[in-house]
């Protein structure tokens, strides 16, 4: 997919069908960097780019985990001139998805490389906003404590290499599935693909503890579990299997862009959500922002 607009560090804007990395750079021949996504909404005649500060935050605990230089309010002028582009040329798009990119440079050089784009939302958003997805489970192929005392794993890092995140959406899709939930050798869920995983039972709202499991902290997890509360829910981290997810009263996946999503069934197997549960799926559309409308109800 063509980017809309594209903007490199030390640049500026730049023409998004022209070449804007070297084919030495590391980021591409080792997966040596680090990225964020964020989604890109209209709202009020402004627009917003939704938790920037804090998806800089964890960019920047990102590129200190692999040590490269993180220039905070250089991201935060590339990501202010590319906005105006983008308004500029998609004046009838109500959202998009950016991506931040940071990279430790070329082959032996000694500054990072780093860039940001505009894309349109890919196609499936809004069928899986409005539909749910289905989903299946993969073996992760780790304890749910291997990274426990062992920064060189790179927890918690949102590094380049998702190699290993794209193969499984596409065993995902080999299975009639949507997207995967990694589960850990010692039966917890972890995560899914490019997503936190999120269960209700009855007004609790809970999604998977990071730490040892190496998984990624979610920006908007954790907002919904801040914010939650106002709304007559309790929340919390805790750890489950799958047949805890089975049992739940809604299962959501959470990420940025997509939003959060109903699990419609796991690994073939319907889910079905009841009251408590949409409504918690509607308050948290709510809370991000997304309006899809109700879902229709589960099969059962």
């Amino acid at each position: 997919m063509t980017s809309d607009a594209v903007a490199v560090l030390g640049r500026g804007l730049v023409d998004p069908a022209a070449p804007a990395i070297w084919t030495d750079d590391l980021g591409l021949t080792r997966g040596d960097g680090c990225f964020e996504g964020c989604r890109v909404r209209r709202s009020g005649g402004m627009v917003l780019v939704d938790d920037l500060e804090l998806h800089l935050d964890r960019m920047a605990g990102s590129a200190g985990g692999l040590d490269i230089v993180f220039d905070r309010a250089s991201w935060q002028a590339l990501v202010g001139s590319l906005v105006v582009e983008w308004d500029r040329a998609r004046p009838a798009e109500e959202e998009a998805s950016l991506k931040l990119v940071l990279t430790r440079g070329r082959e032996g050089g000694e500054e990072p490389t780093g860039f940001a784009s505009i894309s349109r939302m890919p196609a499936g958003i809004p069928a899986a906003r409005r539909d749910g997805v289905r989903v299946v489970t993969l073996a992760r192929g780790v304890g749910s404590e291997a990274f426990a005392d062992c920064p060189w794993l790179l927890g918690g890092v949102k590094t380049l290499s998702y190699a290993l995140n794209m193969a499984a959406q596409r065993e995902a899709h080999r299975r009639g599935a949507d997207d995967a939930i990694f589960v850990s050798s010692d039966g917890r869920v972890l995560e899914a693909t490019t997503a936190a995983v999120l269960w209700v039972n009855d007004t609790r709202v809970r999604t998977v503890l990071p730490g040892a499991n190496g998984i990624l902290a979610s920006i908007s997890a954790e907002r919904l579990l801040r914010e939650l509360s106002s709304h007559g829910f309790t929340t919390g981290r805790d750890q489950t299997t799958v047949e805890g997810l089975r049992a739940a009263d809604a299962v959501m996946l959470v990420s940025s862009v997509r939003g959060p999503v109903l699990v419609r069934s796991i690994d073939g197997r319907e889910l079905t959500a009841t009251g408590t549960g949409i409504r918690a799926l509607s308050v948290c559309q709510e809370l991000l922002h997304f309006a899809p409308g109700p879902p229709r109800a589960s099969a059962g």
